[in-house]
């Protein structure tokens, strides 16, 4: 009997437990960015030669794995162009691109892409 009261005391002073309370000082994560493809119909779905016809030769080139990676800039912006092989093809094509300004500060993608395409025999 003491065993069975001493069971239900420690089961009563269990569902007591507080509950730790949040750090403070600690944020919520941040939104999640959704990007919009407006503007970028000219690179979007695009293989490198394409790109290369479009901005002149890629100032860097990195491959991994299945992807590829192409660095276009100018003096206004830097852009990431990256390429994966759709399912029903093995030529990589761009699926995503990220822009930013030389010194880092973000700038619009397609902005940037419209700044590119007017460069004209150098950076």
């Amino acid at each position: 009997m003491r065993i069975a009261l001493a069971l239900v005391t420690f089961l009563l002073l269990g569902a007591c437990a507080a509950v730790p309370a949040p750090v403070a000082g600690t944020a919520p994560p941040p939104p999640r960015i959704t990007y919009s493809p407006v503007g970028l119909e000219r690179v979007l779905g695009q293989n490198a030669a394409q790109l290369a016809q479009l901005f002149g030769q890629p100032d860097a080139d990195v491959s991994e794995g299945t992807g590829r990676k192409l660095q276009f800039g100018s003096s206004i912006c830097v852009l990431d162009a990256y390429l994966y092989p759709p399912e029903r093809s093995n030529i990589p094509v761009v699926t995503h691109v990220d822009a930013r300004q030389r010194d880092g500060r973000t700038i619009d993608r397609a902005s940037c892409v419209a700044a590119l395409t007017r460069r004209t025999g150098g950076r």
